[in-house]
């Protein structure tokens, strides 16, 4: 695949639709102590989302970038089974998490426990609340907020969609940001090994140029290999093989024929719908602005007991980037918000 590692500084000036739920799943992953808790304020209440969205929020515009959260609505109908099987693999997981703190293994119930984290309404509203504190837009999308972002730069109303999945790129996005919120030094899953993330951008022209195929056949290689609303995706067969099967065949079904597979478990028309023609909005707007730093310290700090020292510093900078101009939009992304 055609990706290239940028820094983070490559995209100032531009505007980033990021997967406010992809990225939020991530901050309760990742902050937490080290037995696996998640941070909480003094009256119980999580507050490892606000930690990650804040800070990271934070150094995005302190770089010049211009991030645009997208959250998502309601999940398509061909995505029930996936998110059946999510919750019992999470169900799963607190299982084993519990298990492991009963015998005293905080290794393995740090791991368990980054597999439970649940994105409660209560948490995506408090979400929006800073975003709109830290004068940073957020749309809301009528379904995916992945399909919503692609919909976004596709239209060129900012560079890129922003998300740890590929899936955005089958959405149609031209661009695609990965890592962008976990940059930095990371743990490996199950190993006690560090590497150091960096954002990838992958763009969706280059990736059919050099795979020789259409975003429409793009898709059904997805299909072929697995998705979000197919994960089981065809049994034995990977990604070379998938583009393999395409390019010689032209569509899934003649590729299943060639391959001697019967009808997949799953209705291929629809999930290619689900790529090709999802639930959008063009109802929205971008506008960023200087945050309101009391707004901020009240909500952080009076609410959920966040170091205000720590709180200011971080906003301090912000406000310089922001006065400094350092989020205007440059010649080059002119053309290419």
């Amino acid at each position: 695949m055609p990706k290239r590692e940028i820094e983070l500084r490559e995209l100032s000036g531009r505007a980033i639709a990021i997967d406010a739920y992809n990225a939020l799943h991530q901050f309760l992953a990742i902050i937490r102590q080290p037995d696996g808790t998640l941070l909480m304020d003094s009256r119980g209440r999580v507050t490892s989302h606000l930690s990650g969205l804040f800070y990271r929020t934070v150094n995005l515009l302190e770089l010049g970038i211009k991030p645009v959260y997208v959250f998502d609505g309601e999940p398509p109908e061909v995505k029930e089974l996936v998110t059946l099987r999510r919750k019992a693999h999470k169900e799963e997981a607190e299982r084993k998490y519990e298990e492991a703190l009963a015998r005293g293994d905080l290794k393995a119930a740090r791991t368990y426990a980054q597999q439970t984290g649940k994105l409660t309404d209560e948490a995506v509203s408090e979400a929006k609340r800073l975003l709109e504190a830290l004068r940073v837009p957020w749309v809301q999308a009528p379904s995916e907020g992945e399909a919503q972002a692609a919909y976004m730069a596709a239209r060129g109303d900012v560079y890129a969609a922003a998300s740890q999945d590929y899936d955005s790129l089958l959405f149609g996005a031209p661009r695609l940001v990965r890592n962008i919120t976990i940059t930095g030094r990371r743990k490996l899953p199950r190993k006690d090994v560090y590497v150091e993330v960096k954002p990838e951008l992958i763009e969706l022209e280059l990736l059919l140029r050099e795979l020789e195929i259409t975003r429409e056949q793009l898709v059904d290689v997805g299909i072929l290999v697995g998705t979000d609303y197919n994960p089981e995706g065809v049994k034995g067969v990977g990604p070379k093989k998938a583009v393999k099967l395409i390019k010689e065949h032209g569509t899934l079904e003649r590729a299943l024929a060639a391959i001697g597979e019967g009808k997949p478990p799953f209705n291929v028309e629809e999930v290619r719908r689900a790529f090709l023609s999802p639930e959008v909005t063009s109802n929205y707007s971008l506008k960023w602005g200087e945050p309101d730093e009391a707004e901020v310290v009240r909500f952080l700090c009076r609410e959920h007991d966040f170091s205000e020292d720590r709180v200011l510093n971080a906003l301090g900078r912000a406000l310089r980037a922001f006065r400094e101009g350092r989020g205007r939009v440059t010649l080059e992304a002119f053309f290419h918000p």
